[in-house]
């Protein structure tokens, strides 16, 4: 690595892009996705899909148990 390095001709702000939306890539377990795989299969949909409603629903039971509890 060097010691100094020369920014005057860099660009402030080039690829900066406040609207952008991040998609993180989720790792999952072998039988968690061979059971979402089979499962979306038998709905017809996508694991994507299936794997989002089963997530949301956790949120919700998740939002609604903290509600009762305070």
């Amino acid at each position: 690595m060097k010691d100094e390095y020369d920014f005057s001709n860099g660009e402030r702000g080039k690829f900066y892009r406040p609207n952008a939306s991040h998609h993180i890539p989720l790792y999952l377990d072998s039988d968690v996705m061979e059971f979402l795989a089979k499962r979306s299969r038998d709905q017809g949909i996508e694991p994507r899909e299936l794997a989002n409603q089963m997530l949301k629903k956790d949120i919700e039971i998740v939002q609604a148990a903290e509600r009762t509890s305070k």
